[in-house]
Order: structure tokens, then sequence, then C-alpha cells
């Protein structure tokens, strides 16, 4: 079979304004639990994309830490190729896609840098590797071998006593404040469901795309 030939009818369920809440918070909140709750493999995994201070877009997949009133919070090492194009432009585009249930979510706006005090909290919440990752990698750097990473690893355990407490400088978290939602649900021959939701002043817009 040929990749023009790959499709998929979607035909699990619909979207339809009435069923819509009217904060798209919520709304996100009500999709994501229904996502946890079909147990579906990583479904806190979302694509982020930036653009850097040329235009160039670039977009990886990291996993969302937090969702509040304020917006959604991922954590990285600031000074990644995300954390530098975060720094040109402060805005990014995030997709959450959940093929099981036939659904996306996009979400756009401003990207923030969170208190040191949250980035401090959630960084004491990880496993003792993961905090030793942080100040071990070099993250997006070129570097000459695994054996590298390695020995750089070796040299924080020794260093942070093989249990760091303290957050590297570099490290911590975003929060994307959104300004526009989108929720997808696929439909038979492509007529797929979109409602979009723009932030007009203090209150959300509700209206429907053509698939």
């Amino acid at each position: 079979m040929s990749i023009a030939d790959l499709r998929k009818d979607y035909t699990q369920a619909t979207l339809d304004e009435a069923d819509a809440l009217a904060n798209p918070f919520d709304f996100f909140k009500l999709w994501f639990d229904q996502a946890l709750n079909a147990d579906l493999p990583e479904p806190n995994a979302m694509t982020l994309a930036t653009v850097n201070a040329k235009g160039q877009p670039s977009a990886r997949i990291v996993l969302i830490k937090g969702l509040d009133a304020r917006g959604i919070t991922f954590f990285t090492n600031y000074e990644s190729r995300k954390g530098q194009e975060l720094a040109q432009n402060p805005h990014a585009a995030l997709l959450f896609h959940w093929t099981e249930l036939e659904r996306q979510v996009r979400i756009e706006g401003r990207v923030e840098k969170c208190s040191p005090e949250e980035s401090d909290a959630y960084y004491l919440s990880r496993p003792a590797g993961s905090r030793l990752g942080a100040w071990a990698s070099p993250q997006s750097q070129v570097i000459n071998s695994r054996e590298v990473l390695e020995a750089r690893v070796k040299q924080a355990q020794e260093e942070q006593q093989g249990d760091p407490k303290t957050r590297p400088p570099f490290w911590g978290g975003y929060r994307l404040v959104p300004d526009f939602f989108e929720f997808w649900q696929g439909r038979p021959s492509r007529l797929h469901d979109r409602l979009a939701y723009t932030l007009q002043g203090d209150s959300w817009a509700m209206s429907r795309l053509a698939p």
C-alpha cells in the first residue's frame, strides 16, 4: 500500500456547540480527564511548536505538568533550543493528539517562565535520576558521544552526592497563557467538527471552523 492510500474514517463521536463548555479551560480539562480515563499511552504528551527570531519554526514532544486558570505548564532546560527560541519569541503553540479518541486540541498563546518556587517544587518532585539528568545534560548542544553524556552524569552524581536537592539555575518551568483553543473531533468523510475559542478582552468567543 502506498503512503497516499493510508487513511482512516473517523466515526466515534460528534462535537456540537450544545455539548461544548463556555470556558475552554473547563472543556480542555474535561477532554483531558476523558483521555486519562481511557488509559491512552501518554495522554499528557503534547507537541510544542516555537519560532526563532528569524521566523523558523521547530516542534517537539514535551509533557504537560500543570493546568490551571493561568495556563499550561511544562519544564525544560532554559538553554535548550526551545528555551532559546522562547527567549527570542515568547509565543508558542501546543497540540494534543489523542488518536484512540479521534480528537485533537490546539492551544496558542504567550509563554512566560514559572516562578522559581514553582520550578523548585516540581524539580524536587522528580526522581533522583531525572534531577541528575537536568544537571548533567547540556540539552540541544552537540556532544561527541554517548560516553560524554554518561561521564557528565557520573560527575553530577559526585558533585550532587547522588541525590541533588537544588534545581539547576538553567532549568525550570514555562507557562503557556492561552488566547486560542481549538477542539477537533474526527468525523466521517473528513468532515470533521472544529470548535475554536478566541480570547476577546476578558471573555471567550466560540466559533465553528470548516474542516
